[in-house]
């Protein structure tokens, strides 16, 4: 199964936490609580993958967290806040080329 990296932003009690997935431009989550936000998130993905599908374009590829890591654009994100892996549905989708 894939898994899509998703780095969680929890900026405090006056604002939403953000979730949002650095392979994934435009899918982003967001809720009341962690928990909220992390229940909304496989939500999302599913939406953002079946509308690339829908649209015909391909699906990136699912980086691991070390490739993200290795991404300078991606890095400082990633050590500044969370991250989780959120699993990808199960729905048919073409990657795109490595």
């Amino acid at each position: 199964m894939t898994h899509y990296v998703a780095i969680i932003e929890d900026a405090g009690p006056d604002h939403a936490v953000g979730v949002w997935f650095p392979d994934l431009p435009g899918c982003f989550s967001a809720g009341d609580t962690l928990d909220e936000a992390m229940a909304n998130a496989p939500e999302a993905l599913a939406l953002w993958i079946k509308s690339m599908i829908e649209d015909g374009k391909a699906i990136p590829r699912a980086r691991t967290p070390s490739e993200l890591k290795a991404d300078p654009e991606v890095a400082a994100d990633m050590a500044a806040h969370a991250i989780a892996l959120i699993p990808a549905p199960s729905l048919a989708f073409q990657p795109a080329a490595e």
